[in-house]
């Protein structure tokens, strides 16, 4: 693995951190993959955890939206006390989220990372078109990049929240009626990234709908 020093640490929510970190010369990777990190201190360097790039390939530096749990004490416990000038241990580039055409993009929570960096794709090839996000989250406080996304597919952009009732926003989860609410037939590829039981219940509620398994872009495990 590779040493990388981080640059630039804030917050993007009450528990999402955004890294900006140097790039290494030699790695290569597309809108959506992802890379095993680990901190660079002799008790956590094995500790070994993916994270998705949430920069673009032609970048010079790395960045990265990490989810923290102040309660664990594990890795993202130890990433939320790094500060500038501090370092990571970068490895191997992997994933299988990658864009095809236009569709609804299924996110929950920190599942948002890959499309970040695909949307920022799009956005800069002017090729957003009429792709939509619906992102499930617990709290407005939850939405990571929201002033992002919003400003990028205004009406496009649709948020649920599961522990809030909130004008202008969905209320519980991705369900199969929000999903057939928002798709479109010109949009046949659905994009989805989040926790596993909201990766499944997401994929059956696909599956029920009819939408072939070659159209459904997640990650293989």
């Amino acid at each position: 693995m590779e040493k990388i020093k981080i640059l630039k640490k804030e917050n993007a929510t009450h528990d999402v951190v955004h890294l900006v970190t140097e790039k290494p010369e030699n790695i290569q990777y597309k809108p959506g993959q992802a890379v095993d990190i680990a901190i660079d201190n002799p008790t956590w360097k094995n500790e070994i955890r993916p994270f998705t790039f949430t920069s673009l390939p032609e970048d010079d530096h790395l960045e990265f939206h990490i989810k923290t749990y102040p309660d664990h004490n594990g890795v993202t416990e130890q990433i939320g006390q790094l500060k500038a000038g501090d370092h990571l241990l970068i490895g191997e580039v992997f994933g299988d989220i990658a864009y095809k055409d236009e569709g609804i993009f299924l996110a929950g929570g920190a599942g948002i990372t890959p499309f970040i960096a695909i949307l920022k794709d799009l956005k800069r090839k002017n090729k957003i078109g009429n792709n939509k996000l619906l992102f499930a989250n617990k709290k407005e406080i939850d939405i990571v990049e929201s002033a992002f996304f919003r400003d990028l597919l205004h009406k496009n952009f649709i948020n649920i929240l599961s522990d809030e009732d909130k004008p202008g926003y969905e209320k519980g989860f991705i369900s199969r009626a929000i999903i057939e609410k928002y798709k479109d037939i010109a949009q046949p590829y659905y994009y989805l990234c989040g926790p596993p039981p909201m990766m499944d219940a997401v994929t059956k509620h696909l599956v029920d709908m009819d939408v072939a398994e070659s159209y459904i872009i997640k990650e293989a495990f």
